[in-house]
């Protein structure tokens, strides 16, 4: 960490003019995220009637030549739930939404969100059994299947155990262009035309702890997790993102290329733009080339970013215009320390809007001050608390309590859950009560388990440091992959890096090994260069012993996050891939080409690492 990165008091107080211009939505913001109220009307369909009410001819979401204004989205969400309430769906059902990024799938989760029904938020790229547990886990009483998800789900549906109400959206501008349904499907499009557009009645039944909808994470065996994502926590993200820390107004418009099976698209970025009244551009999918185009083509002023998103377009060639856009807030988590300042000043953005939460979480940080390298600060009751990697637990005194981290330092993160901050947890109870820690400070207490190590930097600031898997042990030391990849990454050759842990046949802990994408080709690399810049710059245990060369992009997930599995399961074996890989064998000061005579000795035990 360094230590212009530490939160000091004059660094708060040359914040406060832009506080105090900034206290009206602060406070609101904040009131919002304390809620407890479980009698108050509240929630996605509440306050979307209310932006429709204030900005009725507003743009509310545009994607491609479709423009859509607030009173014409929110009628076609109205007649979806008249529709929905026709054949019997009802406050407490659960319907499976499987669309990808466009209005359609909007209109649908609104819809839904209107009568209080709970919409399953499938990952689109999802295929197989995995796609089957994921809708047969949240036992649904119909599925809105996007056009370009058809087949997808015809090579699973006699696997379901939903037999009926399937419902098709064609992969088009449906208000425009219905199309047909195929068999053993609903037009969905084409149902709802003669529906009502008027509010229905249900909107202000949705009350704190009533389900919005589920979203799907990762699971310990493979298989997704369905994590219950209610109104409360909605309006509590609503009021922190779009009063205290994103900030938009009307006139803004906000583009989104991330998945909206995930938070960060449909609940971040969403509800900023509605607390707006502001502009939702919708993209498809993310493309680092057109990026910028369309930015410019629909005048955005901010955008939603996750994990590599704002890496791979630092790559992107520069261009004299780099600057030329409208963009002045960008609102998102993971974008890297190395290129913070940088990417800001090139795209002359004036507020990174980074933020910690998770889909399941009671505890999240928002950069409300625009402060640099930091997720931010939290208004809720958090603690950082001294781990020990080793027994993989937290450290507890002789009294049986946990210790709190001091400043500067890295600890494990957890939420107090209170009625103010509950976790609502999964559809497993026993996967719930897993992710609580009780006794934690004195008998009685309950704290969520974030599974993230993160450093305090002082005035409720902090910094994300690693997930827990994230960090492998070797030479009896931990090593944690975000801080290796950010060193990695400060190299000039390197463009790209992803570090994680091997096993090394009779060795302890894990080898640590980095793929690396460069910026000529590996043979003229100076590596005597790199080695000597890795023992400046990392403890020896931390320097990766090996170092495979890629010519594509890292594989990452739906959320631009670094797809490590596969790499850990290929290690150094020249058998699974074509790749150079690179060792730095013990009493060498130089990486060598690994060849497979030196992997035999590595794997027979030749060589002392």
């Amino acid at each position: 960490m360094s230590s212009a990165d530490v939160i000091t008091l004059p660094k708060i107080l040359s914040k406060v003019p832009e506080i105090v211009a900034n206290l009206p939505g602060l406070l609101k913001g904040s009131k919002m995220s304390k809620i407890t109220d479980t009698t108050k009307p509240l929630g996605l369909g509440v306050e979307f009637e209310a932006a429709t009410a204030a900005n009725p001819n507003g743009i509310a979401v545009i994607h491609q030549d479709t423009e859509l204004t607030y009173r014409q989205f929110n009628a076609w969400a109205n007649r979806i739930a008249d529709y929905f309430a026709s054949i019997g769906l009802k406050k407490g059902d659960t319907v499976v939404v499987d669309i990808e990024n466009r209005p359609e799938l909007v209109a649908t989760v609104l819809a839904c969100a209107k009568l209080g029904i709970c919409a399953a938020l499938v990952n689109t790229s999802q295929r197989g059994k995995v796609l089957t547990h994921s809708i047969n886990l949240v036992e649904p009483k119909a599925a809105i299947i996007g056009g370009e998800l058809i087949e997808a789900i015809e090579e699973v549906r006699d696997d379901l155990d939903l037999k009926t109400n399937f419902f098709y959206l064609a992969d088009a501008d449906t208000l425009q262009n219905p199309g047909e349904a195929p068999a053993g499907y609903k037009n969905l499009a084409t149902e709802i035309q003669n529906c009502s557009s008027e509010n229905p009645a249900g909107t202000n039944q949705s009350r704190l702890k009533d389900p919005l909808f589920y979203i799907y994470t990762s699971g310990t065996t493979g298989l997704p997790k369905a994590v219950v994502f209610n109104h409360g926590r909605w309006q509590k993200a609503f009021g922190a993102f779009g009063y205290s820390a994103v900030r938009l107004d009307k006139d803004d418009r906000l583009y989104c290329t991330l998945p909206f099976y995930h938070a960060t698209g449909m609940v971040i970025c969403w509800a900023s733009v509605i607390a707006a009244r502001g502009g939702l551009v919708l993209a498809r999918r993310f493309s680092a080339s057109r990026f910028w185009d369309d930015i410019r083509q629909h005048n955005c002023t901010a955008f939603g970013y996750v994990g590599e998103l704002c890496r791979y377009l630092h790559e992107q060639p520069r261009k004299a215009d780099d600057s030329n856009n409208r963009v002045h807030t960008i609102v998102g988590n993971g974008l890297r320390p190395s290129i913070w300042k940088d990417f800001k000043e090139r795209f002359g953005i004036e507020r990174v809007e980074e933020f910690y939460a998770s889909s399941e979480g009671n505890v999240a940080f928002t950069n409300v001050f625009n402060f640099d390298n930091t997720v931010g600060f939290s208004p809720v009751s958090y603690a950082i608390v001294k781990y020990d990697k080793e027994a993989d637990q937290p450290v507890r005194d002789a009294k049986g309590f946990m210790i709190k981290v001091s400043k500067g330092e890295s600890g494990l993160m957890l939420g107090e859950i209170t009625d103010k901050t509950p976790f609502d947890g999964y559809t497993d109870k026993e996967k719930t009560e897993k992710a609580i820690f009780r006794d934690v400070f004195k008998k009685g207490d309950a704290w969520f388990n974030t599974g993230d190590m993160m450093r305090d930097i002082g005035f409720r600031h902090a910094q994300f440091v690693d997930r827990l898997g994230d960090t492998f042990r070797w030479k009896g030391e931990n090593v944690s992959t975000t801080e290796v990849e950010q060193i990695l990454d400060g190299f000039e050759a390197i463009i790209e890096s992803v570090v994680y842990g091997v096993e090394i046949p009779d060795t302890n802990g894990r080898a640590g090994m980095a793929e690396l994408r460069l910026d000529r080709p590996h043979d003229e690399v100076d590596f005597q260069a790199l080695c000597d810049y890795l023992k400046r710059e990392l403890p020896p245990y931390a320097i990766p012993v090996f170092l495979r060369i890629t010519d594509h992009g890292v594989e990452t997930t739906g959320t631009f996050k670094h797809q490590k599995n596969k790499l850990k399961d290929e290690k150094y074996d020249l058998s699974k891939h074509d790749d150079p890989v690179y060792v730095l064998l013990p009493g060498e000061n130089c990486y060598q080409r690994l060849s497979e005579e030196m992997q035999k000795g590595i794997d027979g035990g030749e060589y002392r690492f």
